[in-house]
């Protein structure tokens, strides 16, 4: 039994199939399979069985996988020793981060690392992925920003770490010249009636409409479907819909021709997190990111004139 075959175990329970395991570690399916077989061969008990054409963990596989991640951190904990040893704080760290959060924090947190003493080597990557898409990404980054709604099924605590930057509120965007403009914030039953532009679904602000649709028991209008945040606010300024906007990570759009308003009466939070595992918290290097990342957070939301 090997560490690498403990660590494609692992992988093999979190994403689902050899396929996916082998692009997270970069390898062909061919080498996957073969390091679990011999991995097999030190165990009378099945590790992994078809399901279909895909291959899963049994019970058995299961078992010897979260057994497999605490060897993985031991690991990773004694390399870490070796790196706090040496003062070494200037490793390479990947960063993923999705649209809104790319958009409003990877210019900042490259101009506050750089500012380091020892200056780690950041290398970034935009990931725009459904929510329930974001802990499978961990198995190819250091450091991955994700966002939950706080309603929604907490993070998988096996495996993975997660640390909040900020809980952030999707506000109402309507147009400058749009009726509900003057007001001060807004209810379902005041939106129930418009027309929408929307995430699609998975991401937050479908989340936040299917609650309107059902606190007003009314379904809402969908006329466009848009991810990207710059988009959702160019066709709100165009003023036929209304959409959702994140306070703080959609901040850099240019707000001269739309209003945002608060929505009460549903839960509009969703946690914009860091996702990692915890062999790389351990790292010098990844911890002067995170660090980066949280004064980088603290100058949006305190900058932002709606934070309470």
């Amino acid at each position: 039994m090997e560490l690498h075959q403990l660590q494609i175990l692992r992988e093999l329970g979190a994403l689902g199939s050899v396929t996916a395991v082998a692009e997270a570690m970069r390898v062909t399916p061919s080498a996957v399979s073969q390091q679990l077989a011999a991995l097999q061969r030190g165990f009378r008990t099945p590790l992994t069985r078809k399901q279909g054409r895909t291959l899963v963990l049994t019970a058995a596989g299961e078992v010897l996988a979260t057994a497999g991640a605490d060897v993985i951190d031991a690991m990773a904990a004694a390399r870490s020793a070796l790196e706090d040893f040496e003062h070494d704080a200037a490793g390479a760290v990947t960063v993923s981060g999705f649209h809104s959060a790319g958009q409003a924090l990877f210019g900042s947190l490259v101009r506050e690392v750089g500012g380091a003493e020892s200056a780690p080597t950041v290398h970034l990557t935009d990931e725009d992925v459904a929510q329930s898409e974001f802990p499978a990404l961990t198995a190819q980054y250091d450091l991955v920003l994700a966002h939950r709604m706080e309603h929604s099924a907490p993070w998988p605590s096996t495996g993975i770490r997660s640390l909040t930057l900020v809980r952030e509120p999707l506000d109402v965007a309507v147009a400058a010249s749009h009726p509900l403009a003057s007001r001060r914030s807004l209810s379902p039953t005041d939106v129930a009636g418009e027309r929408w532009v929307t995430s699609r679904i998975g991401y937050s602000p479908d989340d936040v409409l299917r609650a309107i649709a059902a606190v007003t028991n009314r379904p809402v209008q969908v006329q466009h479907r848009i991810n990207d945040y710059g988009a959702v606010a160019a066709v709100v300024a165009a003023g036929r819909v209304i959409g959702m906007l994140p306070r703080y990570t959609s901040r850099t759009i240019d707000d001269d021709e739309i209003v945002r308003l608060p929505l009460r009466g549903v839960n509009t939070l969703r946690s914009v997190d860091v996702l990692a595992r915890p062999e790389n918290l351990r790292r010098s290097s990844v911890q002067v990111v995170i660090e980066a990342l949280q004064r980088v957070m603290a100058r949006l939301t305190t900058a932002d004139p709606a934070t309470p």
